[in-house]
């Protein structure tokens, strides 16, 4: 909303006024505001929480093998990140931009979606929470309407990088002129080429295009249920989940900035894509949400952010890496989400096969992979048995266990972007 003010303002040579074209001007006041609002919102959150008792009964007191009592501490403090990414986003985007408007309302709907798994955890008594179907449709629904409206929308275009070779046998790269719908993804390490979804599906003849455009829509579900899991995952420790997603964000605000910049685009031999700017506004609302929310999450946690934040946490990585065709990087630049999911996959898989030969034998001490690192013998059912029971040969404190895994995030991170200097 202050964006169309100033930009109305410039017209009359306002001073300053023309300060909020730069997206860069904008995107720092979107992470600083982001960053005072979750502090001074989240301290106020946490007291009315706490006065009205709000927090999960049935969680487990024994989580902690160090001694930190973790009954009592109150949750559902996604709210606290929804609310610090969407005020300075309202104040600070432009609200009609179609890539803003679907990361709102990805950030609403899988934030209420959220809401009501920690609403049946805490008010309704059940630890079971939102059936894990009504999850899925609801995960599922949103990748749907993305992946449609990309689809459908006119206003979602790019303009392709192709090769020219100029005399001294360099290689520069260059950008359509026009601006056209694309079912171009950049395809990490592998120099000058782009998976063409209607080229996978060239076999249906004249309708390969439209039969892209399904399997795109497919993949945007994919991508948004697997990373919003994920995420739900990787949230069991204090400051785990919201370090891990401040890194991911920056890296996607880095890809976004970069592929919304036509000369960044030629340089790193990437698709251009107009107005996508406005993505790097909201990352860096998401960044500032996550280190304002680690403020009252780290260890010793004062805050658990419950499926209220960590599904939306996902949902937005998805839809923005969805937005700026850099999909196929989510594997590497997730990593941890995926390896997450992939411990729960080969636990549960493994014990249902060998349960059915009448044995009850586990892969891992326990699941998702970080609970691994924490996990005591004395605290492991003696009915079954472990294959990897001796790894590691002793449990680590879990703040150890949190910053070993924002390195692996940030080394992560990094090699994403470096994929792009090595196309």
């Amino acid at each position: 909303m202050l964006y169309y003010l100033f930009r109305f303002l410039d017209q009359y040579d306002i001073p300053g006024s023309h300060m909020w074209a730069y997206i860069s001007f904008r995107s720092l006041l979107t992470l600083i505001l982001s960053l005072i609002i979750s502090a001074w919102f989240g301290e106020k959150f946490i007291k009315w929480m706490k006065r009205r008792s709000i927090f999960e009964t049935e969680r487990d007191p024994s989580i902690d093998p160090f001694g930190v009592e973790k009954k009592g501490v109150p949750t559902m403090g996604g709210i606290i990140i929804i609310v610090s990414i969407l005020i300075p986003v309202l104040l600070f985007g432009r609200i009609r931009n179609t890539y803003l408007i679907l990361m709102v309302i990805t950030t609403v709907w899988l934030g209420f979606l959220g809401f009501l798994d920690d609403y049946i955890k805490i008010f309704k008594r059940n630890k079971d929470g939102l059936k894990g179907k009504y999850k899925i449709v609801g995960q599922v629904s949103i990748g749907f309407i993305v992946g449609l409206t990309l689809w459908l929308s006119p206003d979602v275009v790019v303009r392709e990088n192709v090769n020219v070779r100029q005399q001294n046998q360099e290689i520069v790269v260059k950008h359509k002129k026009e601006a056209v719908k694309s079912l171009q993804t950049t395809i990490p390490f592998i120099k000058n080429h782009n998976l063409n979804y209607s080229n996978v599906m060239s076999f249906c003849g004249k309708y390969k295009v439209a039969a892209g455009w399904i399997i795109f829509v497919f993949i945007t579900i994919f991508a948004v249920t697997a990373v919003s899991n994920g995420a739900n995952l990787n949230d069991g420790m204090d400051g785990m989940c919201a370090g891990n997603s401040a890194i991911v964000g920056v890296a996607l605000g880095i890809l976004a900035y970069v592929s919304s910049h036509i000369g960044y685009a030629s340089y790193f031999d990437i698709m251009y894509i107009p107005h996508s700017e406005e993505l790097v506004v909201f990352l860096c609302a998401f960044i500032g949400a996550m280190i304002g929310f680690l403020w009252y999450n780290a260890y010793p946690a004062q805050v658990f952010m419950g499926d209220t934040g960590s599904l939306t946490i996902g949902g937005i990585i998805g839809v923005a890496a969805i937005i700026i065709h850099k999909e196929l990087l989510l594997p590497i630049l997730c990593g941890i989400f995926f390896v997450e999911s992939l411990s729960v996959i080969i636990q549960t898989q493994w014990f249902k096969f060998m349960k059915r030969k009448g044995q009850r034998v586990r892969v891992f001490r326990a699941t998702p992979i970080h609970d691994n690192f924490r996990k005591l013998d004395t605290q492991l059912d003696a009915t079954s048995k472990y294959i990897l029971k001796s790894w590691p040969h002793r449990p680590f404190h879990e703040s150890k266990i949190t910053i070993r895994f924002w390195i692996t995030s940030v080394i992560l991170a990094a090699l994403t972007i470096i994929t792009l200097k090595m196309r």
